[in-house]
């Protein structure tokens, strides 16, 4: 996997401050962690933001474990205090998308572009997973989304202002999907994974004690 290519076309005014973490299986939990606490950090990043951040942050990093066939994957992030930005890559070199809802008998005919649209659906999947946790994203993106692309392929998918996109791009053997969200704008996170679990709760209780809760917000 090329980084260096992906950093200067990804975040090419701040190459030299993107954090880059790799992770499998075996540490998965310990880079989810590891990313949100370094966010935790910045005390002008609204808690609403991180609630529903952190569970959409960690499904993108699961699919890779379940869905690429590699089980190996690279995170990409910078914050960008001035401008209130978090940019987050999750870059894989695995089957990529249409290829792993092909493993589906219901999109076993898909094209590569409708693969792309698709896959922000809700409980469009390959069999594997609940097909959920790109559609949450998508949900993330609408609220507070400066840029939201995912790239497979020949292809690449772009929302703006909801209206989704897929256009022809350099390939890139596995998936790529890139995230910039605004983080100064408060939001009810149960939008945003529709009322189907309680992300606030999840998030203190993997990240805050109530003491803890109580000095921070």
């Amino acid at each position: 996997m090329n980084l260096s290519s992906l950093i200067k076309q990804y975040f090419p005014q701040v190459e030299e401050e993107v954090t880059i973490d790799v992770f499998d299986e075996k540490t998965i939990d310990a880079v989810y962690r590891h990313v949100v606490q370094i966010l935790m950090q910045h005390m002008d990043i609204e808690k609403t933001v991180l609630d529903a951040f952190s569970y959409c942050f960690y499904e993108m990093l699961d699919n890779v474990i379940i869905h690429t066939d590699k089980q190996l994957g690279t995170v990409l992030t910078h914050y960008n205090q001035n401008a209130h930005m978090l940019s987050v890559l999750i870059a894989d070199d695995g089957i990529g998308v249409r290829a792993s809802l092909a493993k589906n008998e219901k999109y076993r005919a898909i094209s590569e572009e409708e693969a792309l649209k698709r896959c922000i659906e809700d409980n469009v999947t390959d069999g594997e997973g609940m097909g959920f946790g790109l559609y949450a994203t998508s949900l993330l993106d609408q609220k507070i989304g400066l840029r939201f692309e995912i790239r497979s392929g020949n292809h690449t998918m772009q929302v703006t202002n909801g209206v989704v996109t897929t256009n022809e791009s350099d390939f890139w053997q596995g998936t790529i999907v890139y995230l910039q969200l605004k983080t100064d704008i408060e939001i009810d996170p149960q939008e945003v994974v529709a009322y189907r679990t309680d992300v606030t709760d999840e998030f203190d209780t993997i990240f805050l004690n109530d003491n803890e809760l109580e000095q921070l917000w």
